[in-house]
């Protein structure tokens, strides 16, 4: 009798074990279920840039150590629009290595104002504001700046299990 209330002990420990972890170690619900197309962000991790996400902005851009990236609302493709006071606020993401083997979608430009090398996602100059502190994300919107975020890519999936990521 007392082997069977050891048993029984054990078991109600590895359930109470693997029902925390499940509540505290959720995986991602799947995005589509059967066989559909739905767009999906791509997660982008290099030495250039990451995705960062939260609650209230989603999957955004940052560089590697976590300071958010944003692009200027006015942008051109290839030209930086914030130059003189602009760089106080905005300061440019710039290239202090070497400018080739990038990751997709980040390319460089050299700046007209400076001639220094400025990291671009897409194309658009990437900046970070110069309120934020690490992990923060508080220049999205501000002066026609918004935060950069991760391509969104059609994906079509037959599993309903597993995330996009």
């Amino acid at each position: 009798m007392k082997s069977k209330n050891i048993w029984i002990v054990i078991i109600v420990i590895v359930v109470i074990v693997v029902g925390g972890f499940a509540v505290f170690h959720k995986s991602p619900k799947p995005t589509t279920t059967g066989s559909s197309t739905k767009s999906t962000v791509t997660a982008v991790n290099n030495s250039v840039v990451i995705t960062k996400t939260n609650a209230s902005d989603g999957s955004y851009l940052a560089d590697p150590s976590s300071n958010t990236l944003y692009t200027d609302g006015s942008g051109t493709t290839g030209v930086t629009n914030c130059t003189g006071s602009c760089l106080s606020a905005w300061p440019a993401y710039q290239d202090k290595g070497a400018t080739t083997g990038l990751p997709a979608g980040i390319s460089t430009i050299k700046r007209s104002d400076n001639g220094e090398i400025q990291y671009t996602y897409n194309g658009l100059p990437l900046y970070y504001f110069s309120s934020d502190t690490k992990g923060q994300v508080t220049g999205n919107g501000v002066s026609g700046f918004t935060v950069a975020k991760p391509a969104a890519t059609p994906s079509t999936t037959n599993s309903s299990s597993g995330s996009n990521y």
